[in-house]
């Protein structure tokens, strides 16, 4: 298939640039895969379109300040310099604006001289190794000269706010080393955690969401397209408890294409999901058969990207972009900050 077969037209005052004020206010847009149809409803009535053997898995990977504004040694230039995926301790993979006018050896200055970059190859790559040296543990420099990584669609003339630093994190998000936020997460409370658990339908895996998660389609033929890896990690008795829904009847409801991509990633051909630490490396489009996930929760993605095929693959792409049109119509909030969907 080629990418253009998973395209919309989105009127630009539909992407959401700021959440609303209760985490749980937002719409849900519920998709019934068996009789091909959808109705609308709201997000606070998740817990009630569970059955009662359903499992609910959520990514409780957390955002770092990814973005990071600097100026050139020699120069004084401006650059920007987006964290992408740590290499080894202190060198990362990184996208660099202006990357064609940094050289390897060149540094870059962040703060007050917090932290400091170093080019380590030419340009050339679209991802560059960068290595980063502070007087302090890198971390602890990251958080004081770093930004909470926004997407480009969110527009923040000002620079990123502090209520965006706590919105653009789920709830439940606990170990560092996300890119961006796993957003079908961003709607739940803590209330409704409470009842998830009470009922004890909820567990937590870890993907740290990675530039694979947004980075551009750049060829049309889709077999020729290959998602970057992500880490992610399983612990053994989360493993047992998926498994265990799964013989029982129970359904696996996924939260987010991230945790959707980890279980696929780590279940075996009878859809066993193997616990452990693994390199999240498929790549879904039209054909594959899901082996593990049988509802999914996410939200509105991008046209043409990786993730609007992956959720078309699990929904069927023309009921996938049906419910899109409907949802445009009835003028849903659209990508991080929005709505969301509920695949059944």
């Amino acid at each position: 298939m080629h990418i253009s077969d998973f395209n919309y037209d989105l009127p630009e005052e539909l992407i959401a640039q700021h959440p609303l004020a209760e985490r749980d206010a937002s719409r849900m847009l519920v998709l019934n895969r068996q009789t091909n149809s959808w109705r609308d409803g709201y997000f606070k009535e998740f817990v009630d379109e569970l059955l009662p053997n359903d499992l609910v898995v959520v990514n409780n990977s957390r955002v770092i300040p990814a973005r990071l504004i600097g100026h050139r040694k020699l120069t004084g230039g401006r650059v920007e310099i987006f964290l992408v995926r740590e290499l080894v301790n202190r060198v990362w993979l990184c996208l660099v604006r202006p990357g064609a006018r940094l050289r390897a050896g060149e540094r870059v200055m962040f703060g007050n001289g917090e932290l400091e970059a170093e080019l380590l190859d030419d340009p050339g790559q679209e991802l560059r190794e960068v290595r980063f040296v502070s007087d302090t543990p890198f971390e602890e420099a990251l958080s004081a000269v770093g930004s909470t990584p926004l997407p480009p669609y969110i527009k923040r003339p000002e620079g990123v706010s502090l209520a965006d630093d706590e919105r653009y994190q789920t709830i439940y998000s606990k170990l560092r080393g996300a890119i961006a936020a796993p957003t079908a997460g961003l709607h739940f409370t803590d209330a409704l955690l409470s009842q998830l658990l009470l009922r004890n339908q909820l567990v937590e895996i870890t993907l740290h969401v990675g530039y694979g998660t947004f980075e551009p389609v750049r060829v049309d033929d889709l077999s020729e397209h290959k998602v970057s890896s992500e880490r992610f990690e399983i612990l053994p008795d989360v493993a047992k408890r998926i498994d265990e829904t799964r013989l029982a009847g129970g359904r696996v409801v996924a939260v987010g294409t991230t945790t959707t991509r980890a279980l696929e990633s780590a279940s075996t051909e009878t859809g066993e999901v193997l616990a452990g630490n693994g390199e999240a490396n498929l790549t879904i489009t039209p054909g594959y058969e899901f082996r593990t996930v049988d509802v999914m929760l996410t939200n509105f993605h991008l046209p043409q990207s990786s993730l609007l095929v992956l959720v078309s693959t699990f929904a069927g792409r023309e009921l996938t972009l049906e419910a899109y049109q409907h949802a445009v119509k009835q003028r849903y909030r659209f990508y991080s900050y929005g709505d969301c969907m509920l695949i059944q």
